[in-house]
């Protein structure tokens, strides 16, 4: 196992215990793994037992003569104990638990193909079984190896600085909330925490997928795992490593590969009773053989024709539904690791399916489709001119004040109102907030207002002048004296909103917004985003209604919120959707998809991946089921060879897996 897996844990897909029991399903499941055995160990015991089994060819094929005639039953002997050691093994430590799994049917195939003379068959068999767990063991590492990436070289110190102010190493998982660290150019951020002092950028693509670096400056938010590319800092960390938005996710992940798609339950219910069959119909089809059509029981018939057991040893190798097994978990567990990699986290295989079957899509607006967060878009003043004056006094109000409105006239004064920045610092006296109204003050000795109009006017003492109604905005008005003006803010859409809205009506999805918003704010920002159906005005029982009338019309939707106060929705949904937050506990816990990065247009890159992945799952079933049908007639009907059989079953079962690993390294493409 890599040293990483502390973190990472066992990157495995469970398999029913009840189906083919396979080399290659176990390497997805808890039992013996060979996704955790080296695969170049397998390899070379394969590549051995290749190179006696082509020596036995030579030998018993006369190719080179002189040899005696138990030379080439000794090679192939050691062509298959290197061939099955590993299929031994596995058997030696299932036998006394009570299990018989494939490795001990095949042992048994292959002595039985060498107790009837077929010695090169027995070893061909053996091979093919040890190069085909090398192949799977590679495509399982590699899938591991996947997720692995995105949590490598976890720093294990830190440099925690004492009251003192000096600096000293201390084990990660010692740090407190509330400590300091020092944090220098090129290292690990070895928490979550926010930023002190200093200025720099973060590479945090392990944790939101954003290839590009984040800007961090005091008060910005740092994450556990990832980069710290040029500048120093000191980060006050925020919560134990154990808590840490890193931690979050690889929890995720390790549960997401526990949770199994609906596709894999039933292959699961469907291995164990497809077993006992085949095992009663090997059964059943050598006495046919035997006692019915008159083939010789074990020994080759003087006509060459090849005895009964022979042709069950083929019928059980070509019917056993490794491929099968593997199919469904090998492909989900692909897509689970490429949507980590792309900041995507599925919460198990029954999430990459249910996704695949979404139609309609219903979007809260606030923290969704908008940023969440206003932003000044005009202001006024009367007389006209004194634009300045009217933000200088309204940043003196709310200087104080943490609400939406409040940052966003902080945000805006002195950068984007020309002049505003050269106006002296004012003094506020006499502060008083009225709740629901507004506030009050003194500025620099003048009664000041800010808040709705009625109390801007009590302020003035005279009626307001007359102004446009602002219907899909917030607007906030402002007294000084005798001067006034009215601030409109608007919360604004996310970057890529519009087009990601676009290309999922182009795909034949049907957007949906509901918002608690007022049907004017709600239709404007609908009405710029191209989403022709909106319901405003809703609480959140409301909204589960909504979805169920979704329902009702034969729609199977999605629900994408923040997943705190949209969580009954969420829960009403087909599939759930959360706005990560940058790994806020609510949506990693209540929904079945988390975007870790907010950035709406990976729902569209979750959509695709789902639908991919939902086609390689349906070619890998076509392939398993489709071989073993094939192989299953041709044995029972016209007999085919044992090495057939065996290229067969070893060939669609690598083929599955080669399939599901084109998943890793090909994102998909436009639905």
């Amino acid at each position: 196992m890599h040293d990483n897996d502390a973190l990472s844990g066992q990157q495995s897909v469970p398999s029913s215990e009840g189906g083919c029991g396979c080399s290659c399903a176990n390497s997805y499941s808890h039992g013996h793994d060979h996704s955790h055995e080296d695969w170049r160990h397998l390899g070379a015991l394969a590549a051995g037992g290749a190179v006696f089994a082509a020596a036995g060819a030579v030998v018993s094929e006369g190719w080179v003569g002189g040899f005696p005639a138990w030379l080439a039953p000794a090679l192939f002997a050691v062509s298959m104990f290197l061939g099955g050691f590993d299929a031994l093994c596995d058997s030696l430590r299932n036998l006394p638990r009570g299990r018989l799994d494939i490795h001990f049917l095949m042992l048994m195939v292959a002595a039985g193909a060498a107790a009837i003379g077929a010695w090169g068959e027995g070893a061909l068999l053996l091979l093919l079984l040890s190069a085909s767990g090398a192949l799977t063991a590679f495509v399982s590492q590699r899938t591991r190896n996947a997720i692995d990436s995105l949590f490598k070289h976890q720093p294990v110190t830190a440099a925690l600085i004492g009251e003192d102010g000096l600096e000293r190493p201390v084990p990660v998982d010692g740090l407190r909330a509330g400590e300091m660290i020092q944090i220098r150019p090129g290292d690990l951020f070895p928490v979550d925490g926010i930023v002190v002092s200093g200025e720099s950028s973060a590479d945090e693509s392990a944790i939101t997928g954003e290839s590009l670096p984040a800007p961090k400056a005091p008060g910005s938010p740092v994450f556990a795992g990832t980069l710290n590319l040029w500048g120093a800092a000191r980060v006050r960390v925020s919560r134990p490593a154990g808590e840490s938005s890193l931690q979050k996710i690889i929890r995720l992940i390790q549960d997401a590969q526990k949770q199994k798609s609906a596709s894999q339950r039933f292959t699961d219910r469907f291995g164990t009773g497809y077993t006992l069959l085949i095992l009663g119909v090997t059964a059943v089809m050598f006495l046919v053989w035997w006692l019915f059509l008159g083939l010789p029981p074990f020994a080759e018939g003087a006509d060459g024709r090849r005895p009964a057991f022979y042709r069950a040893m083929t019928l059980l190798v070509v019917s056993c539904p490794c491929a099968l097994v593997l199919s469904i978990p090998s492909a989900i567990l692909a897509a689970i690791a490429q949507g980590a990699r792309r900041g995507i986290l599925f919460r198990g295989g029954a999430a990459v399916e249910k996704l695949a079957e979404v139609d309609c899509v219903a979007f809260d607006k606030t923290g969704t489709l908008t940023t969440g967060e206003l932003g000044v878009e005009r202001i006024e003043s009367f007389p006209a001119g004194r634009e300045p004056e009217i933000l200088r006094v309204a940043a003196a109000l709310e200087a104080c004040a943490n609400h939406p409105i409040a940052r966003a006239i902080r945000a805006h004064a002195g950068i984007q109102v020309p002049g505003a920045a050269s106006l002296p610092a004012p003094s506020v006296s006499g502060f008083q907030n009225k709740a629901g109204i507004g506030v009050t003050g003194i500025v620099d000795g003048v009664p000041c207002a800010l808040g709705k109009r009625a109390l801007a006017e009590e302020c003035l003492g005279a009626p307001l002048p007359p102004a446009a109604a602002a219907t899909d905005a917030t607007e906030v008005w402002v007294a000084a004296g005798g001067l006034a003006g009215r601030i409109l803010l608007r919360d604004t859409p996310r970057e890529c909103v519009a087009e990601t809205i676009a290309a999922l009506s182009g795909a034949g999805i049907h957007p949906v917004m509901l918002t608690g918003d007022s049907a004017d704010a709600a239709g404007a920002v609908a009405a710029r985003l191209g989403i022709r159906e909106f319901h405003a005005g809703l609480a959140p029982e409301a909204k589960v209604a909504r979805l169920r009338e979704l329902r009702q019309r034969g729609f199977r939707p999605a629900m994408v919120g923040d997943g705190v106060n949209d969580a009954p929705a969420l829960a009403a949904a087909h599939v759930s959707v959360g706005m990560g937050a940058r790994g806020s506990d609510a949506a990693l816990e209540q929904c079945d998809v988390v975007l870790t990065n907010d950035r709406i247009e990976r729902f569209l890159s979750a959509m695709r991946l789902s639908l991919r992945a939902r086609a390689v799952i349906r070619q890998n079933l076509a392939i398993s089921l489709g071989t073993i049908a094939v192989m299953v007639f041709a044995s029972i009907g016209v007999g085919v060879p044992l090495s057939l059989g065996v290229f067969a079953h070893e060939g669609s079962t690598v083929i599955v897996c080669l399939n599901s690993m084109r998943l890793l390294f090909a994102w998909p493409p436009r639905p």
